[in-house]
């Protein structure tokens, strides 16, 4: 049997009182029940379940108004009565661990389907079953955990938080205290001999063991309890050995007052987490500082279509609607907004928001929610609320959509912190077994200066900083990433894809014709009734032709992917597509892209489009072509074949005919020769490309392109920026190398000087937070001069 410890009573295998199944294991003296889990190879453990009356009846009680439905429903973002979502304010939220230990809650309780941290606002916004779980239960397992969230629905409701000044209390405490301790110190430093001075020295030290004793138990209180955590969870975090140096340092210096061996290292020890916690308020201020959270002044101008009082229709952006707004929504767009159904047939995908695919439907008077998507034709919905950017920006953040694509960089962050941790450790421990033969007065000095110099803050700040500084500064030239890890990624590409209809064209700039049997006003009315519910660039185009016909309500329609549209009205039926989905024979000579019609199953004729290519085409590829493979993949035919070899480099690969099946397959072929590709489209049939590529990007002409599948969005003006947000991305890697470097010198510098017994603690303590302050003074200088070569 394997060995196993009860952490709330002690009770040990040994004794025969654990229960051990191989998967948990449970006490029979308190009747805990653990779940083992596995994270980065260490085997951890959590109390998943207690007997009744082992939770404080204190604290179920005090969360008893989470159990109050009108509560709940203005506290919850998403609740479709089966999976909540719910953004929690966590003050104690303060380091890399914090971070850890939020970020894997669905293994502590398997109702938790995910929990994403946002370390500058303190908060951790958390997915779970309401069936198996409910909010009241999943706060008091947050309390459990030593993160108990601070809910107020005065807050709630409007947007703001109590500001947390708890680091600024222990700041001032700690600096009260070390100020009064060095004066105390005094006499002890110059050897003063004055009698007076000399016999109230005991006084003197009690009162310097007086003044530590709060600087201790509450200015530090938040690395010991983030010490404990991870050594209970077999995790050594970046706080072990900074609680270890304090709890030495006050132990030591609490033993040579009482039995007056000296005056202990209490200036030293107050000195020690005085600067420890200013470096923490200056990285705060920098975090806020440097706000990577992308509102809706610098975000994407994901576009959706207000229905006026006239019945016109005018494109806005997100940010401008309010409440009471009538809004369009078309075939496979998202809900921007919390809404009302009022006309049309609603089947909501809300997979984007929950990641179960299973569809509802909704009637009207139902209420919709920010984040389904509209699977079945266009419907009209009233605004019950304005729209949040933050909150769209964390559903595309969904961990649903990405494929794993941070999971690299994530473990190299913990197994920086956990190795360096280990090593530093042995370090200090050898050190100070030699400093104890060779001159044991410097034994402690050099123990506790080697464990908080070496602290790996430095080297956990770089990539974040860089990434996030990249990331704000790539927003503001209209280039919107999904989260940092996209910068890594695309700055690996070697073969880029681009779509061409959408993409590389200029929607707005196309000209149509129409050739065929003339359409009466019936079916033009049904033929812009039809082309309304579609989102594809094609459709909107014609859509907009037609913007003197009249709307009708479709019976029934339906859309094909890659093929066309269908609708019908009373008895009449229409058919919008390519030529076979329409019924018709394509004529060979016919290269030119047109979109064909039928009526009743009548062929009536096409619409042809002449494309215009987007400003700067030219240019960017040659300037593409020096570095990577590019590739045209095209649903359309090969009519515009011969205009393209005319603006694009003569190596560039032009496919033509391509489904959305081709285009995938495509792209999964070249990836297992080794290739990593990039994908650009118009993020409607390229769906499944953009998902498959290793970066899919989205071309923003002011639609509703909000996807899942894609990592980036790209405004369709800044279109010919690519190569340059490219080489910033290149850039920023080779930033992080350097930072990277930069923290690695400090800390062979000042463990030199800390070995050798040359570096006291409160030195180490100074020096600790500059390092951290200055990669991200490099990073953020760096990044920001990169970034002044975008335009």
């Amino acid at each position: 049997m394997e060995h196993h410890t009860c952490f709330h009573c002690g009770l040990d295998t040994k004794d025969s009182e654990i229960i051990f199944d191989g998967k948990s294991f449970c006490c029979n003296g308190c009747k805990t029940v653990y779940e083992i889990f596995s994270v980065n190879d260490l085997t951890c453990y959590y109390d998943l379940q207690q007997a009744p009356g082992t939770t404080p009846k204190e604290i179920e009680g005090k969360y008893n108004f989470l159990e109050n439905h009108k509560i709940i429903d203005k506290l919850l973002e998403f609740n479709d009565g089966k999976t909540q979502i719910i953004t929690l304010y966590i003050p104690h939220i303060h380091c890399s661990s914090c971070i850890w230990i939020l970020e894997n809650l669905n293994k502590l309780h398997p109702s938790i389907s995910s929990s994403i941290v946002n370390f500058g606002k303190k908060n951790v916004r958390i997915t779970y079953n309401s069936e198996t779980l409910s909010l009241k239960d999943l706060v008091i397992l947050l309390n459990s955990i030593g993160y108990e969230p601070y809910i107020s629905l005065d807050d709630y409701s409007t947007s703001k938080k109590n500001i947390d000044r708890s680091l600024i209390y222990k700041l001032g405490f700690a600096g009260f205290a070390f100020g009064n301790v060095m004066f105390l110190s005094f006499p002890e430093y110059f050897e003063v001999n004055e009698f007076w001075l000399e016999q109230y020295k005991p006084l003197f030290r009690w009162l310097m063991f007086a003044y530590s004793i709060p600087v201790v138990f509450y200015s530090a209180q938040e690395y010991f309890i983030s010490a404990y955590k991870g050594l209970r969870s077999k995790f050594l975090n970046i706080d072990v050995p900074i609680a270890l140096g304090v709890l030495v340092l006050f132990i030591r210096s609490t033993i040579e007052i009482i039995f007056d061996y000296g005056s202990g290292f209490f200036d030293s020890l107050t000195g020690l987490i005085f600067f420890l916690l200013l470096g923490k308020f200056f990285q705060q201020k920098t975090y806020s500082f440097l706000s990577f959270e992308r509102d809706y002044k610098s975000y994407f101008p994901i576009g959706i279509t207000k229905i006026l009082a006239d019945g016109k229709e005018e494109s806005i952006q997100v940010y401008d609607i309010e409440k009471g707004d009538r809004l369009l929504i078309r075939n496979e767009e998202l809900i921007p907004v919390d809404c009302i159904l009022i006309k049309g047939s609603a089947r909501i995908d809300y997979s984007f928001v929950t990641g179960e695919s299973k569809t509802v439907s909704k009637n009207s008077g139902d209420k919709l929610f920010a984040g389904g998507k509209q699977l079945d034709g266009s419907i009209e919905v009233d605004v019950l609320k304005s729209v949040e950017q933050s909150y769209l920006t964390q559903l595309w953040s969904n961990d649903v959509f990405k494929v794993d694509k941070e999971e690299a960089f994530k473990s190299i962050t913990n197994k920086i912190s956990k190795h360096f941790t280990i090593a530093i450790l042995s370090i200090a421990l050898i050190s100070t077994a030699y400093w104890l033969f060779i001159d044991s007065t410097k034994a402690l000095n050099v123990f506790t200066a080697i464990l908080i110099i070496a602290c790996p803050c430095a080297l956990a700040l770089s990539a974040p900083f860089t990434f996030g500084n990249v990331l704000r500064i790539l927003g503001t030239k209209k280039f919107y990433l999904k989260n940092a890890s996209v910068i890594e990624q695309l700055a690996k590409i070697d073969t880029i894809i681009f779509d061409k209809t959408g993409t590389i064209t200029a929607n707005k700039d196309t000209t149509i014709n129409y050739e065929g049997e003339e359409l009466s006003l019936q079916e033009e009315s049904l033929l812009r009734s039809t082309l309304r519910g579609s989102n594809h660039p094609l459709s909107r185009a014609l859509y907009q032709l037609l913007n003197d016909n009249d709307i009708v309500s479709l019976d029934t329609y339906q859309e094909y992917l890659g093929e066309g549209i269908e609708g019908q009205y009373k008895e009449a039926k229409i058919k919008i597509g390519s030529a076979p989905f329409v019924g018709f024979a394509l004529e060979t000579a016919t290269l030119n892209t047109s979109v064909h019609i039928s009526t009743n199953n009548t062929y009536k004729g096409k619409f042809t489009f002449y494309n215009a290519y987007r400003k700067g085409l030219s240019q960017l590829f040659n300037k593409l072509k020096k570095h990577y493979d590019l590739v045209i993949l095209s649903g359309d035919n090969e009519g515009e074949k011969e205009n393209l070899k005319k603006l694009l480099p003569s190596k560039t690969k032009l496919l033509f005919n391509q489904k959305p099946e081709d285009k995938l397959e495509y792209i999964k072929y070249h990836q297992s020769e080794g290739a990593n590709i990039l994908m650009i489209g118009d993020g409607l049939n390229d769906a499944g490309a953009l998902a498959q590529s290793n970066v899919g990007i989205v071309i923003s002409e002011n639609v509703n392109v909000f996807s899942p599948a894609c990592d980036a969005i790209l405004d369709a003006s800044k279109f010919n920026q690519l190569y340059q947000y490219i080489k910033l991305s290149k850039a920023s890697l080779k930033i992080i190398k350097w930072s990277f470097l930069l923290s690695f010198l400090y800390n062979i510098i000042g463990l030199y000087f800390a070995i050798s017994g040359q570096l006291s603690p409160v030195f180490a303590a100074i020096l600790m937070p500059l390092s951290s302050i200055s990669v991200v003074g490099f990073t953020t200088l760096t990044t920001n001069l990169a970034g002044r070569k975008l335009k």
